[in-house]
């Protein structure tokens, strides 16, 4: 087994498909085949063995996939990284995971080279263009190199929200499986779909919904390498993209435009959401606005990621994050690992196919995470009387207002309705009295005026009296990862924040 073999396969069926487009580039399925068959024969000539890690630190485009297609042909290990990453960042992924050899780009290439060697690792820096020249004199790999189907296939990093970030095993047969049952089973792919490619690729979740995806479908991958709502508005109108994958965060901002009804998007079948619970509001603002049914999932990393998901040939519940995939099994929990009964609160287990082989070099932590074979999530969700399971919130966002539990979405879901509010977040400020008390930071859409003192009120009208946010504040933007995820532990109150 090897999931580099679904390249090749559609290279087969394909051969004059587009199967990577950015901007008015095109890579096709033949080229793509070939050119990551030298990105292996570069590799091996390179003393790249099967079972090496090799690092990737590029930004969306196709050299990603042709590194990530070229090392997994190799029989190497991809470790991917955030192209923004600092020279001691960079220092601790590849000492962390042993990788020797990182590609990246010229933009980067002093904090790579400085972090590179921090760890005696080898830096490649190719710019745009670059492998065309890097890869003109390698030798053709054509070979892929069999793995064992819990070979590791890719180490992917976790956040790091308690700690140093962890190396999740994603093995060959995680992926696989986990984009199979995505592109065939979820999204209906065919080659002739056109997928939006602007969340990261060096993520679980822009990997297997997006390039592994479209890969193992034939469909086209196009590629937006930073994301901007504009530009992502034209490419999916000029590139007639059919299938549109993102964060609740991207969503948003696609509504915000105000030209956007003058984009042809009729193509746009499906939107596919996930990283983050969808706010309600955003959810039925987005399916009126661009006609399309908006599909909500659930995974981590450590899940390869897709866990669960909403089926277009099932009742939806907009708000839900669906029901498990074929192959796994998720129950709700209590704090000793029983099951709670049907519609109470409690931590989300996972167990299946798609759940990781353990986190790199890390026994304890693997132990910890994975017990008596569920993985704990650190997610509270609950499940309905249809076995349809909905996210609470995180264990470590809970707020606890003098004996209270307040779920922090349930608050945002009442600021997300409030039509001057682009973005919230709702955090647990410390309190002398209570222990917490429940803080708002708000982003208002472009042009919406309103006051801290106005959505208080607004939230108070609506949920009970010790759940809305005492404290608001309207900032400019709220932190998020590369995702677009909005990071809640970077959120700093203002000081001058008192008592209302």
């Amino acid at each position: 087994m090897n999931l580099a073999s679904n390249v090749i396969r559609s290279a087969r069926s394909y051969p004059d498909r587009a199967a990577l487009r950015l901007g008015d580039d095109i890579l096709s399925y033949r080229a793509l085949d070939q050119v990551s068959a030298r990105m292996a024969g570069l590799l091996r000539d390179r003393g790249v063995k099967p079972g090496d890690q090799v690092a990737i630190m590029l930004p969306n485009s196709p050299e990603f996939a042709i590194a990530y297609l070229g090392v997994l042909r190799a029989g190497g290990i991809v470790v991917p990284m955030n192209p923004l990453l600092k020279a001691r960042e960079v220092a601790y992924y590849l000492g962390d995971s042993g990788a020797r050899l990182l590609f990246a780009r010229p933009a980067f290439a002093d904090e790579v080279r400085t972090g590179a060697q921090q760890v005696e690792a080898d830096a490649i820096i190719v710019g745009p263009g670059g492998f065309e020249a890097l890869l003109e004199s390698a030798p053709l790999g054509e070979d892929v190199i069999e793995r064992h189907e819990d070979d590791t296939a890719v180490i992917l990093y976790t956040s790091g929200t308690t700690g140093q970030p962890k190396g999740a095993e994603l093995t060959h047969a995680n992926l696989t499986r986990n984009c199979d049952i995505v592109s065939a089973q979820l999204l209906h792919l065919t080659s002739d779909d056109v997928i939006f490619g602007g969340l990261p690729l060096f993520h679980a979740f822009g990997q297997s919904c997006t390039l592994n995806a479209a890969v193992a479908s034939g469909a086209c991958l196009t590629l937006l390498p930073r994301f901007d709502a504009g530009q992502a508005l034209r490419m999916l109108a000029e590139h007639g993209v059919t299938v549109f994958a993102g964060v609740p965060t991207i969503f948003s901002r696609l509504l915000q435009p105000p030209d956007r009804d003058v984009y042809d998007l009729s193509r746009l079948r499906l939107a596919v959401s996930g990283g983050a619970a969808m706010p309600l509001q955003v959810l039925r603002a987005f399916e009126a606005a661009f006609d399309c049914v908006v599909l909500e999932g659930y995974g981590l990393s450590e899940t390869s990621p897709v866990a669960s998901f909403s089926r277009l040939d099932a009742p939806r519940r907009p708000g839900s994050i669906g029901t498990p995939i074929d192959g796994v099994q998720m129950r709700v929990v209590d704090d000793s690992d029983t099951e709670v009964p049907q519609g109470e609160s409690g931590e989300i287990v996972i167990r299946g196919h798609n759940v990781m082989k353990g986190y790199w070099r890390r026994p304890e932590a693997t132990v910890a995470a994975i017990r008596n074979g569920w993985f704990h999530t650190g997610d509270l969700g609950r499940i309905d009387q249809d076995g349809y399971f909905w996210i609470v919130g995180r264990e470590k966002d809970l707020i606890n207002r003098g004996g209270y539990k307040i779920y922090p979405r349930e608050v945002e879901d009442v600021l997300y309705e409030h039509p001057a509010v682009a973005d919230a977040a709702v955090i647990g400020l410390p309190d002398p009295d209570l222990g917490e008390e429940v803080g708002a930071a708000v982003v208002l859409k472009p042009g919406a005026a309103t006051t801290a003192q106005e959505l208080r009120e607004y939230v108070k009208r609506q949920v009970a009296v010790y759940k809305y946010p005492r404290k608001v504040w309207i900032v400019d933007a709220l932190p998020k990862g590369s995702t677009g995820k909005i990071l809640k532990r970077e959120i700093v109150p203002p000081a001058a924040l008192g008592r209302p």
